[in-house]
């Protein structure tokens, strides 16, 4: 691909889950994370799954870009494809450094012309399972319109209700 030599700890993992957080801090309504990575990880406290988990939990859409040798021991397209199909974004795998700007540009393009939509689910249990989710649009003009959105999500737990106990001196006023 290029002449890019890296050597050393990748924490692939622990960078995105930072950055997922970090973006929960955020006030804007449109939440986008754009990783650029060969995919590996050999150096992280939180383990894939929960990277996963955590993109599906989030708001925030992730873009990947795997830039990678194509003789790499170490890349993991995989892993870059499944994290941007559970926030409801896309992977890309440039083959040369000259389609990396092309892909950003098509990445900030397809982020300024989406549209966001919401619903209210028939099943309102507050169970914490994962719920799959389908999402079709139309145009009278234009037929299938081509529509990117999460692959399900995962519905609110029910609060724990707490109770205190009249019998404790610190529940007493």
């Amino acid at each position: 691909m290029g002449t890019v030599i890296a050597d050393g700890e990748t924490a692939l993992y622990d960078a995105v889950a930072v950055a997922l957080e970090h973006l929960k801090q955020g006030n804007r309504d449109k939440k986008v994370l754009i990783v650029v990575s060969d995919g590996a990880d050999n150096a992280s406290v939180h383990t894939k799954a929960h990277m996963l988990q955590l993109a599906t939990q989030s708001d925030a859409i992730v873009y990947s870009l795997g830039v990678y040798e194509p003789d790499d021991p170490d890349k993991n397209p995989h892993v870059l494809s499944e994290l941007s199909k559970a926030s409801g974004g896309e992977a890309f795998f440039p083959e040369s450094l000259r389609e990396v700007l092309p892909i950003c540009e098509r990445i900030a393009h397809e982020i300024r012309n989406q549209y966001t939509i919401s619903y209210i689910p028939t099943n309102q249990k507050l169970d914490g399972t994962y719920r799959v989710i389908q999402v079709r649009a139309t145009s009278p003009g234009s037929g299938h319109l081509r529509v990117r959105a999460r692959a399900g999500y995962i519905a609110p737990l029910k609060p724990a209700v707490t109770t205190t106990d009249a019998t404790r001196p610190e529940a007493r006023n």
